[in-house]
């Protein structure tokens, strides 16, 4: 703001710099598209690690690819990886049960609980509900569990009432990582375990012999004895607690905690008991002669309401991972994604057809152009030796892009779930290396050579030699080979579009992806300057902020060249935008790089000569 200069002396003010930093944008994130045991469906999740992908997608599986290749991506070097699960259409299904009315209304169903994403993983899960809250004639208490990973989450007070503050729908479903509810009348849900009659006034003699079942186990116990108990309850809560602690001194039955775990609630002038083990047949009962008095055979329930029929879905075909543009389903969930380098689709080396790959192929590519990603294509599993690859690659040439770069043989590696030695697509290793070199050298740094070392691979599924390899570089196929001492690398840094008759300018790998870098990096840098006045003050601005930030990859070593002037240009003024640009509100920047491309071949001369005579 200009200065008030009502005084005489040295007025100081500071103005903003009109210099603006172009930030370089991510180079290694890897997207997996395919089938995984759980997750949300069509919806791009990040992760940052293996243990967060089990988390979230349930770890491997021996029915998909996409698991295996995610474990290889972490282990290999990779930071950040994108899953988008996908399964075959009208397959899978999610867990459930419905909980019935705990009122006169036995048998009328008021909530139902789905498992947050389909698949069998949710029949691991189960629910209790308990009216331990300030109004247990009005809310509840719902309590959800995995017991095979021990998550657990609880939201108390809800209601299923729409205009209640804790309305069951909008108090789970947002929040819950495990499940969402469906409320499908008004009421309460019944409290899981046993629940006792209302004890009215004063509590009835306590010193009864009483037999508590659970399961198929019945022990006999006096309920309060003077001597060894101290004070009689006077209270529902102290009797909750003198219940509790005589149910958990009973012997259990061999490798079960049902007595052990036992819990005894107050809520309003009732009790809850529930078994500590969640075994649906492990209900609590209690007989005696005095049980009736004191109310404790009043309801019978199941100590927790197991999800139940949830089913897997299928791995998915070649339509399933196009998906629908409309719906953002399979591919298509990409197109709403910033900040995605590579792709990976591991399912697609195992389908037999042809046409299917290409038809994959054609749409990934279509979405890898349009994002500015890069396709990691596995060679297929049936390719099994360098004739095999010469024979099929002819098949590829429909979809020869320079956004993709192929990859043969597959990779052996132990599998974690059985032991064994099996081949696995190699895409997730791969974009490990790339990931690693990226951290280590930069994107413009070939991923291949003797650091490009695949980490935790035994072997290629094909052994090649210097001449096998020699015969497949031509054609634009990467290999990956085994040295002595070094182990697995990457032997090939050629895109899709990289063979030799093809003579393309995007033939190296590291080329097109630095190229691919910089644009994103201008394209996000220069945002700024949308609707700025179209002038020669904007243009000395776009030429100082886009020099700014090539120089700094030139000094990083991104380009060929000793000099700036060698390495790069930028251009925009008056030859680049004439008088109609400006009328039509365009301005047009000129960028120029001289990128580094990768020393392929490494000729080294010999020459044998005579020692020269001494003076």
């Amino acid at each position: 703001m200009p200065t008030n200069t009502s005084y005489p002396g040295v007025h100081v003010e500071e103005i903003p710099s009109s210099a603006r930093t172009i930030s370089t944008v991510t180079t290694s994130v890897t997207a997996f598209v395919g089938h995984t045991r759980r997750g949300p469906l069509n919806e791009p999740v990040r992760v940052t690690s293996f243990a967060e992908f089990e988390r979230r997608f349930g770890g491997l599986t021996s029915r998909g690819a996409l698991g295996y290749a995610v474990h290889q991506f972490f282990a290999g070097g990779g930071t950040i990886a994108l899953v988008v699960r996908v399964a075959a259409r009208g397959t899978g299904k999610a867990a459930s049960v419905v909980l019935h009315a705990g009122d006169r209304r036995k048998d009328c169903p008021v909530l139902a609980v789905h498992a947050k994403e389909p698949g069998a993983w949710g029949n691991g899960l189960h629910v209790t509900v308990d009216h331990d809250t300030n109004h247990p004639e009005e809310t509840f208490n719902l309590h959800v569990a995995d017991a095979r990973v021990g998550v657990r989450e609880s939201f108390g007070g809800l209601s299923l009432e729409p205009g209640h503050g804790r309305y069951a729908e909008t108090a789970v479903n947002p929040s819950s990582a495990l499940i969402r509810v469906e409320v499908l009348d008004s009421g309460l849900p019944a409290a899981s375990g046993t629940v006792s009659r209302p004890f009215d006034g004063e509590l009835p003699d306590l010193g009864v012999e009483l037999t508590a079942k659970i399961g198929d186990v019945e022990r006999d116990f006096t309920l309060y004895e003077e001597d060894v108990d101290g004070e009689a309850p006077c209270t529902v809560a102290e009797l909750a607690l003198l219940l509790e602690r005589k149910l958990r001194s009973l012997p259990d039955a061999p490798g079960k905690r049902a007595f052990a775990g036992a819990t005894v609630t107050a809520f309003g002038d009732r009790l809850q008991t529930v078994a500590g083990s969640t075994d649906p047949a492990d209900e609590v009962r209690f007989r005696g002669e005095c049980a009736g008095d004191l109310g404790l055979d009043e309801t019978v329930r199941p100590p927790a309401f197991p999800l139940e029929c949830g089913e897997d879905g299928d791995p998915p075909g070649p339509r399933d991972l196009i998906g629908s543009e409309a719906r953002k389903t399979g591919l298509q969930a990409l197109r709403d994604v910033d900040d995605v380098n590579l792709l990976a689709l591991p399912e697609l080396a195992g389908y037999e057809s042809t046409e299917d790959v290409l038809a994959v192929l054609t749409a990934a590519d279509r979405i890898c152009r349009e994002r500015r990603i890069f396709l990691l294509v596995d060679a297929p599993a049936s390719w099994s030796g360098v004739d095999a690859v010469r024979a099929g690659i002819t098949a590829f040439d429909p979809v020869r892009s320079d956004h993709a770069g192929l990859f043969f043989p597959h990779l052996q590696l132990v599998d974690p779930l059985s032991g064994r030695l099996r081949s696995f697509p190699p895409c997730g290793a791969v974009a490990g290396v790339i990931a690693r070199t990226d951290a280590e050298r930069g994107v413009w740094k070939a991923p291949a050579g003797t650091e490009a070392k695949l980490l935790g691979v035994r072997s290629p599924s094909v052994r090649l030699t210097d001449r096998e390899s020699g015969l497949l570089n031509p054609l634009g196929v990467n290999c990956l080979r085994s040295f002595p001492v070094v182990g697995a690398v990457v032997w090939g840094a050629r895109t899709l579009a990289g063979s030799d008759v093809a003579d393309s300018e995007w033939k190296y790998l590291p080329v097109r992806r630095l190229a691919l870098h910089v644009e994103e990096s201008l394209r996000r840098g220069l945002q700024w300057a949308v609707f700025e006045p179209n002038t020669e003050q904007l243009w000395q601005q776009i030429r100082l902020n886009a020099s700014a930030y090539l120089h700094t990859l030139f000094r990083q070593g991104a380009f060929q060249g000793g000099t700036p002037r060698e390495a790069y240009f930028v251009k925009c003024d008056a030859d680049t935008t004439t008088q109609e640009d400006v009328d039509r509100g365009v301005v047009n920047v000129v960028v120029g790089i001289a990128p580094t491309k990768p020393a392929e071949f490494v000729i080294v001369t010999i020459q044998q000569f005579a020692g020269l005579p001494q003076a």
